[in-house]
């Protein structure tokens, strides 16, 4: 099973970062598109779109990124999603 950590952009503009074994499930539930609920975080804040996403070897790991991903300021998240656009 492959984890992927991920950083979804909200309609008001903010960030939200989080792991998931399926990232398209994943980004449904946070839109509403479920029985399951999405974050509380982002019910208010719909609808949601993927702003970047990278795979972890095991949950441990993506946990790990996670946490990293979620200490660093809004302009360095930015910076980090803006690294992964241009890079494709």
């Amino acid at each position: 099973m492959s984890w992927t950590v991920y950083i979804l952009r909200c309609a008001d503009d903010s960030l939200y970062t989080g792991i998931t074994t399926d990232l398209e499930r994943r980004v449904s539930e946070h839109n509403g598109h479920s029985p399951k609920a999405g974050a509380r975080f982002t019910r208010s804040r719909q609808p949601v779109t993927l702003a970047y996403s990278e795979t972890a070897l095991n949950r441990s790991e993506a946990s790990k990124r996670e946490m990293a991903i979620k200490s660093l300021s809004r302009e360095q998240k930015l910076a980090l999603v803006n690294h992964a656009v241009a890079l494709i």
